[in-house]
């Protein structure tokens, strides 16, 4: 396994990769209400991606159609937006998307409410998002990499929560996709050791039913086996010798 350590001049660039993808995360959540499409979201993400000067990794990655992957409700991941696809009120929406930046990639995803949505979708979302936040307490050097992964899990299976197992977060670099690999449930192992300049995509992806997934027709689209609800939240974050760096917020 070839893990990337990232030097000061690579870790600006990533810096830099990150906070472009913040904005656009930003923009496209106040963009999101009843009635748009999914290729509605789509087009206004690479819009801005390449209004940056950037590139929109995802659009053609292992032929992947689109640049921004758009999930609706029993959807986990990598759903391909369609014109036919219309949000509407008390829908769920996970956005992931990434960028190039002079050579360099940043990966991060969000759940959405569409309009008001029910108690139970609201705390799937929140406890998704706050399952990231509880991993990465554990992210920085000297740790072990799953750590991370079983704080995770055991942060969302104590609200009875399935955690997704066949897809896991990974290294980001001049690669969307680097190792190591990192999975969102408990590990037995402690993983590799954490060093500082490593640069992350940790991803919880829940499901408010079981773990289970599989893959539509279309060889991309993931949804919960069980049609239950699916929420996902990511960053991509830097190790340092203390509190990791999280690269895709913007410090509000």
């Amino acid at each position: 396994m070839a893990i990337s350590i990232k030097s000061a001049r690579e870790i600006e660039l990533m810096r830099e990769a990150g906070r472009l993808l913040a904005i656009v995360h930003d923009e496209l959540e106040s963009f999101i209400k009843p009635g748009i499409s999914t290729l509605d979201i789509d087009k206004k993400g690479e819009e801005i991606i390449r209004s940056f000067g950037c590139i929109p990794n995802f659009l053609h990655y292992n032929g992947y159609p689109a640049s921004i992957c758009v999930s609706v409700n029993e959807e986990v991941v990598h759903g391909i937006p369609r014109k036919d696809r219309i949000l509407k009120e008390g829908d769920i929406v996970s956005l992931d998307a990434g960028l190039i930046y002079q050579g360099y990639h940043s990966d991060a995803a969000r759940t959405h409410a569409v309009g008001e949505i029910s108690k139970e979708a609201r705390q799937l979302i929140d406890v998704t998002k706050q399952s990231f936040f509880e991993g990465i307490k554990f992210a920085k050097e000297g740790n072990h990499l799953f750590e991370i992964s079983n704080a995770i899990a055991d942060y969302t299976e104590s609200f009875g929560y399935g955690v997704v197992r066949d897809l896991v977060g990974h290294g980001i670099g001049t690669n969307l996709h680097e190792d190591p690999q990192i999975p969102n449930f408990k590990q037995k192992r402690r993983g590799l050791k954490l060093q500082a300049g490593m640069t992350l995509a940790i991803e919880p992806m829940i499901n408010a039913g079981r773990y289970d997934v599989e893959w539509l027709d279309d060889d991309w689209t993931v949804v919960t086996e069980d049609g239950s609800l699916s929420a996902h939240y990511e960053n991509t974050i830097l190790i340092t010798d203390g509190e990791p760096e999280i690269l895709t917020l913007i410090n509000k």
